[in-house]
C-alpha cells in the first residue's frame, strides 16, 4: 500500500493541510489551550485568537465578525440553516434544487416528514437553476431557499446573484451551501443577497472537523444543538480552538493566493477537458463549460464503468472520484447526473476530477495517457461497444 498518491485528484473531497495552517494550529494543542469562554487570563489568548480568525473569515466574505458562527463542518452549517430556520418561521414551504448535496436534499427530505413542503427545482443540462423556474415554485407560505453556490459533482457555478435577488423581492430568507465555492471564487454577501452561507475548514487546505455558518444580522435562527452559551448563545459547546485557528489561516492564504491559484487551475484544468473530448471518443463533460469552477473536470465516458476507470486510476497512482465523497458507496447513479438528464448508461461511466495548487501540466498529460489508455481496455471487454461498433445498437 502507497503511503501517498503519485498523483491527487480528488481536491473537492478533501484537501492537505498546509504546513503554515499545521505551524499555526500547533501551539494552542499544548501551550495556549485555555477554553477561550474561561474568564481567567490563560484563556485570553485562545479568546483573541478565535475572534481574530473570526475576522478573518468574515472579512472574506465581506460580513461582520459578528455574523460568523464556527461549526463542525459543512453539513452541521446546512443543517442548522434550514432547520434552525424552519424552527423559528410561521412558512411551511421550502424551495431548493435537485443537484443539492445530500446535506441539503436529507435535510429537506426530514423537514418533509415533518409536514413541511419542499420544491425540488429541475435544473438545465448543464446543472444551472434557471430564475424564472424558481420564480415560478414561489408561493405565499416560502420563507426559505435553499441553493448551493457551485456544485461539487460537476462545478457549475449557481447564477447566485440573480436567485438571492428574486429571494429577497419576495421577502423570503436565502440560504446558499458555499462549500466548494468558498476559497475557490470570491463571495460577496452583500452583492449576492445571501442570508445563510455555510462553509467548511478541508475544503481549502485547512483541518477537518471545522467550518462556518454565516448569520446576516436580524435573521432569527433557532439553535440544533443545546448547551452552553458559546458563539454568542447559538451554537453551544467548547469551541474546537486548534481547528479554528487553523482555517482562519487557511482561509487567509486562500484569499490571498485565489487570483493566482485560479488562473492556473483553469489552464491545467481546460487542457485537461480539451484532450479528453478531442482524444478519447464517446466522451463528455458534465457541467457548464464555463460558469465552472476553476478546478472541476467531470467526464462521462460511454461503454465504461466509472468504478472500473477509478481503480485502474489508483492502481497507477492516480486519486480521482465517481462524484460526491459522501455517495461513494452508493450503487445508484449520481442524482446530479441524473437531475441534467444523463441515462444511466453514460452518468455510471463518470469520472470527476478536481484539481489542487500542487498540480502540475505533466501530472495532467500523465493522467489524461492513463485515461486514453484505460479507457481503451475497459471498451475493448465491453459487450456493449462491441455491438455498437458492429452496428448492432
Amino acid at each position: 500500500m502507497r503511503n501517498e498518491p503519485i498523483m491527487y485528484l480528488d481536491n473537492a473531497a478533501t484537501t492537505n493541510v498546509l504546513p503554515e495552517v499545521i505551524d499555526a494550529m500547533l501551539p494552542y494543542f499544548d501551550k495556549a489551550y485555555g477554553n477561550p469562554s474561561s474568564s481567567y487570563d490563560f484563556s485570553v489568548r485562545s479568546k483573541t485568537k478565535v475572534n481574530e480568525c473570526r475576522e478573518i473569515i468574515a472579512k472574506s466574505i465581506g460580513s461582520k465578525a459578528s455574523e460568523v458562527f464556527f461549526t463542525s463542518g459543512g453539513s452541521e452549517s446546512d443543517n442548522w440553516a434550514i432547520k434552525g430556520i424552519a424552527d423559528v418561521n410561521a412558512g411551511r414551504h421550502i424551495i431548493t434544487s435537485k443537484i443539492e448535496h445530500h446535506a441539503v436534499l436529507n435535510t429537506c427530505k426530514y423537514l418533509e416528514e415533518k409536514g413541511f413542503d419542499v420544491t425540488y427545482l429541475d435544473v438545465d443540462e448543464n446543472g444551472l437553476v434557471r430564475p424564472n423556474v424558481l420564480k415560478k415554485a414561489i408561493r405565499p407560505d416560502t420563507f426559505l431557499i435553499s441553493i448551493m453556490f457551485a456544485n461539487n459533482e460537476i462545478g457549475t457555478i449557481e447564477p447566485i446573484n440573480e436567485l438571492g435577488k428574486i429571494a429577497h423581492e419576495h421577502n423570503i430568507i436565502f440560504h446558499t451551501d458555499a462549500v466548494q465555492a468558498y476559497g475557490q471564487i470570491p463571495i460577496d454577501v452583500e452583492k449576492s443577497n445571501i442570508d445563510l452561507l455555510s462553509a467548511s475548514g478541508h475544503k481549502l487546505n485547512g483541518p477537518k472537523g471545522i467550518g462556518f455558518l454565516y448569520v446576516r444580522n436580524g435573521i432569527n435562527i433557532g439553535r440544533i444543538i443545546h448547551g452552553g452559551g458559546q458563539e454568542s448563545g447559538r451554537r453551544a459547546g467548547t469551541e474546537n480552538v486548534p481547528s479554528i485557528v487553523g482555517f482562519g489561516k487557511a482561509c487567509e492564504i486562500a484569499m490571498d493566493t485565489m487570483e493566482k491559484r485560479a488562473e492556473k487551475e483553469i489552464i491545467l484544468r481546460d487542457h485537461m477537458i480539451d484532450r479528453i473530448l478531442y482524444e478519447i471518443p464517446f466522451s463528455r463533460l458534465n457541467g457548464h463549460r464555463t460558469k465552472r469552477l476553476p478546478n472541476n473536470v467531470n467526464i462521462s465516458f460511454q461503454f465504461l464503468r466509472g468504478e472500473s476507470m477509478l481503480v485502474l486510476l489508483d492502481m497507477a497512482g492516480i486519486c480521482a472520484s465517481s462524484g460526491s465523497a459522501c455517495s461513494s458507496d452508493l450503487a445508484e447513479p449520481s442524482h446530479v447526473l441524473t437531475a441534467i438528464g444523463l441515462p444511466g448508461n453514460i452518468a455510471y461511466g463518470s469520472v470527476r476530477m478536481t484539481l489542487g495548487y500542487k498540480n502540475t501540466m505533466n501530472e495532467i498529460d500523465y493522467a489524461v495517457d492513463k485515461i486514453k489508455e484505460f479507457a481503451h481496455k475497459l471498451r475493448a471487454v465491453s459487450p456493449e461497444y462491441e455491438d455498437y461498433m458492429n452496428g448492432m445498437i
